[in-house]
């Protein structure tokens, strides 16, 4: 991907799936971790753009990290957004965990169906089947697709769980 945003879509869809037992700011925190790579090698111009960090070894050391880091920044995050206020929200190790891995293994996937340069299996096979597997605009709009479908399912699920708590109140 261009640019990370366009990997936020599917996990929009993957948040309002799993709601609380997916946090996506760890995700995001993730997808920057991945970028930081390729980042210093446009900068500099030396190196493998998509190197280590866009395998599938690479990415689960920075799921690690990401999930170490991330749980503590998101939860700072949330407080200086003043959503947080008392500290109440947690995130739980399996959650950050979770997310980081989800994080960086979609990364992997997503970039190597565009990217030639990517080398997901590496050290077992620098070959990539996933190249090409649908067009680069396809995958475009199949991230910008996927963020809308999760809105609408996050937010209709936000209503309808209101909508039967104001209900059963009534009753």
């Amino acid at each position: 991907m261009p640019f990370t945003p366009f990997h936020m879509g599917p996990a929009i869809v993957v948040k309002a799936l799993l709601r609380g037992s997916f946090s996506l700011m760890v995700f995001g925190w993730a997808q920057v971790v991945m970028d930081i790579q390729p980042l210093i090698v446009m900068i500099s111009g030396e190196g493998h753009l998509h190197g280590f960090s866009h395998t599938y070894l690479g990415a689960s050391l920075i799921a690690i990290f990401s999930a170490l880091t991330g749980k503590y920044l998101s939860e700072v995050s949330l407080f200086i957004l003043g959503f947080n206020a008392h500290w109440k929200i947690k995130i739980y190790w399996w959650v950050a965990f979770l997310s980081a891995f989800i994080g960086t293994f979609s990364h992997v996937l997503l970039d190597s169906i565009m990217h030639s340069d990517v080398e997901p299996f590496f050290p077992m096979t620098t070959s990539n089947v996933l190249l090409g597997l649908i067009s680069t605009q396809a995958l475009h709009q199949l991230c910008l697709y996927s963020a809308l479908v999760g809105g609408v399912l996050y937010f209709g699920v936000n209503w309808v769980q209101k909508f039967n708590i104001q209900r059963k109140g009534g009753e």
